[in-house]
């Protein structure tokens, strides 16, 4: 599952550092730093508590949260040390992972954290037509309904749905595990862009994809009862989710709104987010809806 992997030495130490691009929520922030702290044995705790626990750093120009968990190791009982990285983009989930001997992952932490700020993303090969997840660790949280071995849509024109492109949208480049982008400009300078992504069963689930999507924005998390009353649209004979609010972009830190459509169908779930300039967006609202409505899906997996 790994996309880069590094050795770290030093008087008999070790550490290693692993980076590895999971789509949607990959099971859940919280989740994953739980099973981290399993790793230095250390107890579980509340996703509460968890929040306070992160350091904001950024990787390459975008912001991320950063764990900094000491232990021990199991079996050996040696002093262990996680500095774990998670990063949300373009729909996928980055966790850059450095474990080893506390000491040596102590005296390599701002080695770690100036590799992070020298990342940058370019323009990446789509997403693997196929993932085996019996690569996930035995500990690694659920990841929506998938089962070992199960599709994922790709950037494959075989895969991409039909659909009426509204006038305007100029297609952008893909990233990992988007199924497409477009870019929409607007006037002065000012821009919104759609991703379309697509996950095996429920995607990781309503309430956190929503949080997903708040967090890209700067608000605060939402409960499970707040999804009750938001409102749904007719898509392919199925009852999509609609989800709109506004807050600050959290790469750019300039006002923006969000608008998304979540559609569950035949086994896979359908992410559909129009983001960017506010007023943009609100104009862009209902092509959006057109969009996701004119869609024609390629038979269920």
């Amino acid at each position: 599952m790994r996309v880069a992997s590094f050795g770290i030495s030093e008087n008999g130490k070790m550490a290693d550092v692993s980076v590895v691009p999971l789509g949607g929520m990959a099971g859940g922030d919280f989740a994953n730093v739980n099973r981290w702290r399993g790793q230095v044995g250390l107890a579980a705790l509340p996703d509460a508590d968890i929040s306070n626990l992160a350091e904001k750093i950024s990787v390459g120009d975008q912001p991320a949260d950063l764990y900094d968990l000491a232990g021990t190791a199991p079996g050996s009982g040696e002093a262990q040390r996680i500095l774990g990285v998670i990063l949300h983009r373009d729909d996928t989930a980055w966790f850059f992972k450095m474990t080893g001997a506390a000491g040596l992952v102590e005296h390599q932490k701002p080695a770690f954290i100036a590799f992070l700020k020298s990342v940058s993303f370019g323009t990446p090969a789509a997403a693997p037509s196929k993932m085996d997840l019996s690569q996930l660790p035995p500990s690694h949280p659920p990841i929506g309904n998938m089962t070992p071995a199960v599709q994922v849509t790709s950037g494959d024109a075989a895969e991409k749905p039909t659909w009426t492109i509204p006038v305007g949208w100029q297609e952008g480049p893909l990233a990992q595990f988007l199924v497409a982008k477009y870019v929409i400009a607007g006037p002065d300078g000012v821009s919104a862009a759609v991703n379309v992504s697509s996950l095996a069963g429920d995607g990781g689930g309503l309430l956190a994809n929503v949080n997903r999507w708040r967090a890209q924005l700067g608000l605060a998390l939402a409960a499970e009862a707040g999804l009750a009353n938001l409102p749904t649209i007719d898509a392919s004979g199925g009852n999509a989710t609609m989800i709109e609010f506004s807050g600050m972009d959290a790469r750019t830190g300039k006002p923006a709104a969000l608008v998304g459509v979540v559609l569950p169908l035949g086994g896979q779930t359908w992410f559909y987010k129009l983001m960017g300039d506010a007023a943009l967006v609100a104009q862009q609202k209902n092509a959006l809806i057109q969009f996701v409505q004119s869609a024609k899906y390629p038979d269920a997996h």
